[in-house]
């Protein structure tokens, strides 16, 4: 009788059997995904199979973060690995180190499952996204911060505007808890905008990579937490033809993480020439000013100069001068004429004046009354009257 093992020695030699073999030390294998199981330790436990066997399958926790991207059940995969015993249950399963879908065709499948469901719920709608600050003062960055995007990311901010802060909320960009970590890294950035210094912008980043490394870009979580923000968002994921969820969500999808920095800002060569442009622009309009305004100042000197109390009074004096030489010569001219008028009159009236007839010899009688006597008839004998001569008067008395 052959002398009897345990089962524990069955199992070893069965385990050495297995780990001998070259093909079960590393292949790949594919099937569906079935009785899909995270644990609560991060492991994941699931079946594969095909129309004619079933194969237990367990992916580490330090394999499973490594994942943008992981299958649910139904789902037809390419897992690689090795086959190994399970020594309790004396059953041998495939260790998973790697999945990817065995077909690209059920990854855009969900992609555009999500993509419909969402654009529905009006996420994608031009009128709610935000415009983007042009000359921010502080931006938000959410990436990985030993990720070369993050680099290119700071070397195009500094090269196009140096005067903007710059904030890093690190998080994962690729694996099972990227999702999770980047809805966390915007809470973050909006609690800091809230209570420490404003952000005007966020930079949502990460380099290229395949539809499995990006796809923690294509969760929903994440995709209703850029909706949400209160910051404007712009995406920067992967390279130009490399479309995500996110892309569609944020306020600005630009092409590459390089993209989404030139984006942000303005570039200060293109700002130092708009101000030169303005600069001169304004020279020109205040020259013009000054011509115009040295213009108006020019009619009013000269209005004022035509109105100034100095020159009307000049004016004024001018022509009392003249009106008081006109008068002078009208005086003049009246007096003249005057004298000439008296001369004649007064030579007209030592014509006529009696006196003058009674220098030639004359004589007038005067009754005692002053009353002119004229005819010899109206005196009557022995009345008295009175010669006026040119040696003066004397009585007579009619005979």
């Amino acid at each position: 009788m052959v002398q009897p093992i345990t089962i524990s020695t069955l199992s070893s030699h069965i385990a050495q059997i297995l780990e001998r073999d070259e093909l079960l030390r590393d292949l790949w294998v594919t099937g569906e995904v079935s009785n899909w199981k995270r644990a609560a330790s991060g492991h994941i436990y699931f079946s594969m199979k095909d129309g004619g066997a079933t194969i237990g399958a367990v992916m580490w926790r330090n394999s499973a973060v490594g994942h943008s991207w992981l299958p649910d059940n139904g789902d037809q995969i390419i897992a690689h690995g090795y086959v190994g015993l399970y020594p309790e249950r004396g059953s041998y399963q495939l260790y998973v180190n790697r999945i990817q879908p065995a077909g690209r065709g059920q990854l855009y499948a969900r992609f555009e499952a999500l993509k419909a469901a969402l654009a529905d719920q009006g996420l994608f709608a031009q009128e709610r996204k935000r415009p983007l600050v042009s000359v921010p003062q502080r931006i938000g960055i959410i990436t990985s911060a030993d990720a070369a995007a993050l680099r290119d990311i700071l070397r195009v901010l500094a090269a196009r505007w140096p005067l903007v802060d710059v904030l890093l909320f690190p998080t994962l960009v690729q694996g099972v808890d990227a999702p999770r970590q980047i809805v966390q890294a915007l809470a973050a950035a909006h609690h800091y905008s809230t209570t420490t210094a404003a952000l005007d912008t966020i930079i949502l980043a990460r380099g290229g990579g395949s539809i499995e490394d990006l796809w923690a870009f294509n969760d929903e979580a994440v995709a209703y937490a850029v909706a949400q923000s209160a910051i404007p968002v712009i995406a920067g994921v992967g390279h130009e033809t490399d479309f995500t969820i996110v892309d569609f969500v944020a306020d600005f999808r630009a092409p590459t993480p390089s993209a989404a920095a030139a984006a942000a800002v303005p570039d200060r060569t293109e700002i130092s020439d708009q101000l030169r442009q303005r600069q001169r622009l304004l020279l020109e309009e205040a020259f013009r000013q000054i011509d115009v305004a040295q213009q108006h100042i020019s009619q009013l000197q000269a209005r004022l100069r035509r109105i100034a109390p100095q020159r009307q009074l000049d004016q004024r004096r001018q022509r009392l001068t003249d009106r008081t030489e006109r008068l002078h010569n009208d005086y003049r001219y009246h007096l003249h004429n005057f004298r000439q008028q008296l001369t004649s009159a007064t030579a007209r009236l030592q014509v006529l004046n009696p006196h003058s007839i009674l220098q030639r010899g004359y004589s007038i009688v005067e009754r005692t009354t002053g009353e002119i006597v004229t005819d010899p008839s109206a005196t009557t004998v022995g009345e008295d009257l009175i010669v006026r001569s040119a040696g003066g008067p004397y009585s007579v008395t009619r005979r």
